[in-house]
């Protein structure tokens, strides 16, 4: 029989084992486009770059739903949420690559209202920085029906109004990460198609720290 507390270090260190690979991927997402960014920023002359440019910025509508689900990770409650999320893109890198990964980078600044319907009913605000990028060179049927897929990754703060058994503080942190595809709908506007991984915890800040690790469905509307 192992001892009480071998038992409590092996739980921990499978556990510091598995919120590590959970953690992995996304950084591990965000630091490619991050890096790409800063090296793209470098040669910038070349790329044709408009840091401070905004002429091709847009505000995007996104609204969804998100389901976490029990047993991912830390997560013990089902909390489903109806997401409204407006959205502000700044194009940073335009003409980036060449062939099938030719593309632009952006940086996307999001608002995002989460109405929780599930255990409770309240709300969740929050503040997202992601880093995204979107491939050019995919075509679909004719030149004027363009479709665009994009990855994004980042994160910010999220304040809960929600009373979810687990989450032991109102202030916590997210990160995310997703893929995306726009359609041009005409020449000013385009509809959006986003899935993303959503995780929020309070960074062991608080007792308890169970995470939130979710799925949202999203779909948007440029203008």
């Amino acid at each position: 029989m192992i001892p009480f507390h071998q038992q409590y270090s092996i739980k921990t260190k499978r556990t510091i084992k598995h919120g590590g690979a959970v953690c992995s991927l996304p950084l591990c997402i965000f630091c490619v486009c991050l890096c790409a960014c800063v090296f793209s920023l470098i040669d910038s002359t070349e790329a044709g770059a408009g840091v401070f440019d905004t002429s091709k910025d847009n505000w995007v509508i996104i609204g969804g739903y998100g389901q976490s689900f029990p047993g991912w990770g830390e997560t013990t409650q089902r909390v489903e949420t109806l997401d409204l999320i407006p959205r502000y893109n700044h194009r940073i890198l335009d003409n980036i690559g060449s062939g099938w990964y030719q593309g632009y980078h952006s940086l996307f600044l999001e608002l995002p209202v989460s109405f929780v319907v599930s255990p409770d009913v309240s709300a969740m605000l929050g503040i997202n920085f992601l880093a995204a990028y979107t491939f050019t060179a995919f075509t679909a049927f004719t030149a004027d029906q363009q479709w665009q897929p994009y990855l994004f990754a980042g994160g910010g703060p999220v304040y809960s109004f929600a009373d979810i058994q687990g989450m032991g503080a109102e202030l916590n942190g997210n990160y995310q990460f997703g893929a995306g595809i726009k359609y041009d709908w005409d020449t000013s506007h385009q509809l959006l198609f986003e899935l993303r991984y959503h995780h929020i915890s309070n960074a062991g800040t608080r007792d308890p720290n169970e995470s939130l690790n979710s799925l949202k469905i999203l779909l948007g509307f440029t203008f």
